[in-house]
């Protein structure tokens, strides 16, 4: 099975998006599953996770619903309040949901050192009995936060988004190769080759730009946990079409033994996430 494994809904409301500023104009609009279902027909991908982009409890209804009413949607990376006293309840709820596969928080928009309050490890780790994955969504500087995060929780499966954003468009390499690296060396992290257009020159990027981090992401992970994942439609901003991200990653993945590429594609993804 091909999956794309980072991918969003919503019906958009501006007080609901505000992180749509005016230069994202071009997603403030409606994005669902019959929008994303041709792009992904041209890449010969069968089916996508959907993953949050509120952290609300309706956003998680919202896409287990998607969910149950579209084969497309695979699995759901959803949202709970994990510093809640009753956060492991509600976690034990949500997993009794087939489609829901894993969490997330949107960290980036924490303090650095978010990932190191006592009260949101006691969530991930009930997270982690529930039998699902927990995504992280961090800068690169939440790196060090991070490593501390998953050494804390080492039978959680956790899978870093975006390969933790580093400033493409700057050729940021300071700062995120060395954590980067120390953090892949936990072997119950995974990565999402995704969300890379939109940290580079919106429009103008070229493959050449993303190169050392791609190389990067697979020296540091190997075939085994690597993720291909579109951002899709964040990822508009920053490219025309579905079809230019898909195609920077693919031909990149050229130089992959064909078993590799079925991992990166789709395998990986379906094996960390339980996607039968």
């Amino acid at each position: 099975m091909r999956l794309d494994s980072h991918q969003h809904f919503w019906r958009y409301a501006p007080a609901e998006y505000s992180w749509i500023s005016a230069r994202m104009a071009r997603i403030a609009r409606d994005f669902l599953p019959d929008d994303l279902r041709p792009a992904l027909a041209a890449a010969g991908i069968d089916g996508c996770v959907a993953v949050q982009a509120r952290c609300t409890p309706a956003e998680t209804d919202f896409l287990l619903d998607l969910a149950r009413r579209d084969p497309l949607v695979k699995a759901v990376v959803g949202w709970a309040d994990l510093c809640a006293p009753d956060a492991a309840d509600v976690v034990a709820r949500l997993a009794r949901e087939p489609k829901l596969r894993g969490l997330r928080h949107i960290v980036q928009a924490e303090p650095d050192d978010f990932l190191r309050r006592p009260d949101f490890q006691r969530g991930v780790a009930a997270v982690g009995r529930a039998g699902l994955v927990y995504d992280v969504l961090i800068y690169p500087r939440q790196l060090p936060a991070a490593l501390d995060f998953v050494r804390a929780l080492p039978d959680q499966p956790f899978v870093l988004d975006h390969l933790a954003k580093p400033d493409i468009a700057r050729g940021q390499r300071d700062g995120w190769d060395a954590p980067f690296r120390e953090l892949a060396r936990c072997p119950n992290v995974s990565c999402k080759v995704s969300g890379l257009v939109t940290e580079a020159k919106w429009g103008t990027w070229r493959p050449d730009d993303f190169r050392h981090y791609l190389d990067a992401a697979l020296d540091a992970f190997g075939e085994d946990r690597l993720l291909y994942g579109s951002d899709w439609p964040v990822c508009l901003v920053a490219a025309d079409e579905y079809a230019a991200v898909h195609g920077l990653v693919a031909d990149w993945a050229q130089r992959l033994s064909p078993s590799a590429r079925a991992k990166l594609f789709g395998g990986n993804a379906a094996r960390i996430y339980g996607i039968a």
